[in-house]
């Protein structure tokens, strides 16, 4: 755009150099002299219109940046929340729901009851040969 702006100007300089030439060459106003006028407003429309994109690029640049920005915002409030559900999920896991009691039983009466079997004292009997 800036390019533009400086094509412009430098149009405009150019039919107002040939303007001044025209007028000092004593020619009056005539076919060069209008042309020249002619061109040099013409150069001005454009450089108007150039510096009118501009700003128009300049605002549409602006509003991409802040689309991007709020973007970003909603891309980190977004991590934060799922981070926050990850916690919270973590807890729940570790915590295994509702509280679970163990009751833990001696059960010396099996043991017991073996003791009191009388111990087999034979001696095994031999497996039979194979032939």
């Amino acid at each position: 755009m800036e390019g533009s702006i400086t094509k412009s100007s430098k149009l405009v300089g150019l039919a107002g150099a040939l303007l001044a030439l025209s007028l000092m060459a004593g020619c009056g106003p005539n076919q060069d002299v209008v042309a020249a006028q002619s061109a040099a407003q013409q150069a001005d429309q454009a450089a108007s219109r150039a510096e009118a994109a501009s700003q128009t690029a300049q605002q549409a640049a602006a509003s991409a940046q802040a689309s991007a920005s709020k973007v970003e915002q909603s891309a980190a409030d977004a991590k934060a929340a799922a981070d926050r559900a990850e916690a919270i999920a973590a807890k729940t896991d570790t915590s295994g729901g509702a509280p679970v009691h163990h009751h833990w039983h001696r059960h010396v009466h099996h043991h017991a009851a073996a003791a009191a079997a009388p111990a087999d004292t034979s001696a095994p009997e031999p497996a039979p040969a194979s032939s």
